[in-house]
């Protein structure tokens, strides 16, 4: 058990947590303290709209509707990953739910859900007095997407709250495993959640896994230049050396130097193709699509300096 943060201090740990906030209104007074009591808390709920569209998601969830006045949650989640705090204190999301599975949520010592719950709205005990809520933009049919963005804002939210108040990810439920009556979040596992919540508390707050760490170790100290050079200080853009001499070879015949010609353009075409991929790709790991731009450029001009190089000497005088 724990007193709620306040307004304040959980903005603060929203956005250390990396959480980009729209702050609606005055949230930090908009609630239902006037008709119960808010705290102590034991954990935060998840749950999805069944709306479309952001601003008219968090008009709903902020007013509410006529059987069920707002706030509906403390913060509404966005498809863009973007957190509408619409409300701080005590809000109509959770209802009534088991007792059991509030139980279990205190101890936080159930395996990978918590119990199968028998009691919801009508029949369960006051989970809005008990627990944080976050509404996410979705319309609840199954069918619905979760952008990467959003799952990833969802996942940060949670551990932010979990992490202020020094709780484990079996603080987080879906609203689904709270009421017997319920179905959200549709879409995706809070088993799976959870597993990412604890993850994310392994490692400090503003932790960003943008890119594995291996990959940062391979790339690291590695220059434009040096792909220049591994890629294209090679054989293959260099000059024929094996073609036929017409100085030294009295048996050379012009349609033998055609061919072979023909043949070294065709893989010289292939071999660019192919280099060209392997410039853009390595690019854009080190740089950006400026960079990757840049750098393909001079590569081409490169080629073509280098093709200009390459004598076809038919008559002793150098071709280009």
């Amino acid at each position: 058990m724990a007193t709620p943060l306040t307004a304040s201090a959980a903005l603060a740990a929203l956005r250390a947590e990396g959480v980009v906030v729209v702050e609606v209104g005055s949230w930090r007074t908009h609630n239902r303290n006037s008709v119960g009591a808010w705290g102590p808390v034991n954990g935060s709920v998840v749950h999805h709209t069944v709306t479309k569209g952001t601003a008219n998601s968090v008009a709903i969830v902020r007013d509410g509707y006529s059987s069920l006045p707002g706030p509906l949650c403390h913060g509404m989640i966005a498809k863009d990953g973007r957190v509408h705090l619409v409300g701080w204190g005590r809000t109509n999301h959770a209802g009534g739910g088991d007792p059991k599975v509030l139980e279990q949520v205190i101890a936080e010592s159930y395996g990978s859900r918590p119990t199968p719950p028998t009691r919801g709205n009508a029949d369960g005990v006051d989970g809005n007095s008990r627990f944080y809520g976050w509404e996410c933009e979705n319309l609840g049919d199954g069918k619905d997407p979760w952008p990467a963005a959003q799952y990833n804002a969802i996942v940060r939210v949670q551990a932010a709250i979990c992490r202020a108040h020094g709780w484990t990810a079996k603080s987080a439920i879906g609203h689904l495993e709270w009421s017997n009556d319920k179905i959200d979040p549709r879409g995706f596992s809070m088993v799976d959640l959870r597993a990412d919540i604890a993850e994310r508390l392994t490692h400090p707050a503003n932790w960003n896994p943008t890119t594995p760490p291996e990959e940062e170790d391979t790339m690291a100290g590695i220059t434009k230049k040096d792909i220049f050079d591994a890629v294209w200080s090679t054989d293959a853009i260099a000059a024929p050396t094996d073609a036929p001499d017409v100085k030294t070879n009295p048996t050379w015949q012009a349609q033998s130097l055609l061919k072979d010609v023909v043949a070294r353009v065709r893989g010289l075409e292939k071999t660019v193709a192919a280099q060209t991929a392997a410039i853009a790709a390595l690019a854009a790991a080190v740089g950006g699509d400026d960079d990757t731009a840049t750098i393909v450029a001079a590569v081409q001009q490169a080629i073509a300096d280098a093709v200009v190089k390459v004598d076809v000497d038919i008559t002793g005088a150098s071709n280009s």
